[in-house]
Formats: structure tokens, C-alpha cells, sequence
């Protein structure tokens, strides 16, 4: 599958591109995961969204950026989300790395935190991340926080 990525501001989504992300959001972590959880957080106005669109406009990967102080003192990577159309395939490590070239280039190599499912430790540790806390429930799914330091 052909995939555009993007990296856009808040205010520079279109609401087309808002409501795909939303869509594969709420299809991910609500819908597959049985978690429903409050989505709208108040942090993606403060953040960078990362993601790729199929050839008919549907989102298949995301990832949202968050500015340091807003849910850490570092930057962090969150909601990160593949379509069942692209898992296993390679997406999902596409778009760690591109969120982490992102971040090294343009935000002078900064340390990275993340809030990870617990059993997405290993993929998380390919890109350099360490678990710093032990595991704790958030939205009654296992995570671990970890950190990437350049």
C-alpha cells in the first residue's frame, strides 16, 4: 500500500485529515482495545501530528508529537496507532521512525518519554527507549513509562 505521510501543526490540519485521525483513534483504542477512554485530552492542540494516508484519503498510521511540560518535562510520542490494513508490515516502525527523525532533526536531539502498553516493550526498545518506571494501569491496560536519551 502507497502511503503520504504529513506532519502538521494543529492549526494547519484540515478538518478532512482531523476527522481521519480521530476516526483511527477512536477504531484502534476504543473500538478494537474495548477501552473507551476520554480522547480528547487538551493535548493535541499543543502538539504535532504525525501521519499517512492511503490513496483514498483514510488515515492508516498516526502518532502525535507532544510538546515538552504538557504531558512531560521532555517531549513524548503518543497515540500511536497503525490500521489493521497495515499491521505487520512495517508501518508501524515506519512511523517511530519517522516521529524520532522528526524530533532528532528539528528539536535538537531531545530526550523523548512515552507512556507504552507494556506488551509493545521490545518494539519500543528498537528505537532506543528504556523502561524507567515499573508498570501501572492506565485505562486499565498494563503500560510502562519509558525513555529515549540521545
Amino acid at each position: 500500500m502507497n502511503l503520504h505521510w504529513q506532519i502538521r501543526k494543529w492549526e494547519e490540519l484540515t478538518t478532512d485529515e482531523l476527522y481521519e485521525i480521530i476516526a483511527l483513534r477512536i477504531n484502534v483504542f476504543v473500538v478494537e482495545q474495548n477501552c473507551p477512554y476520554q480522547d480528547a485530552d487538551g493535548k493535541d492542540k499543543k502538539s504535532l501530528h504525525l501521519f499517512a494516508m492511503d490513496s483514498e484519503g483514510k488515515a492508516q498510521a498516526y502518532a502525535r508529537l507532544v510538546k515538552p511540560t504538557v504531558s512531560y518535562n521532555e517531549w513524548s510520542i503518543g497515540r500511536v496507532a497503525t490500521s489493521a490494513l497495515v499491521r505487520r508490515n512495517g508501518t508501524g516502525r515506519e512511523l517511530m521512525k519517522r516521529a524520532m527523525e522528526h524530533l532528532n532533526s528539528n528539536m535538537n536531539n531531545p530526550s523523548i518519554r512515552i507512556s507504552a502498553q507494556s506488551y509493545l516493550k521490545r518494539f519500543y526498545e528498537g528505537f532506543g527507549f528504556k523502561q524507567v518506571t515499573g508498570e501501572y494501569l492506565e485505562d486499565d491496560i498494563p503500560h510502562i513509562e519509558m525513555l529515549f536519551t540521545p
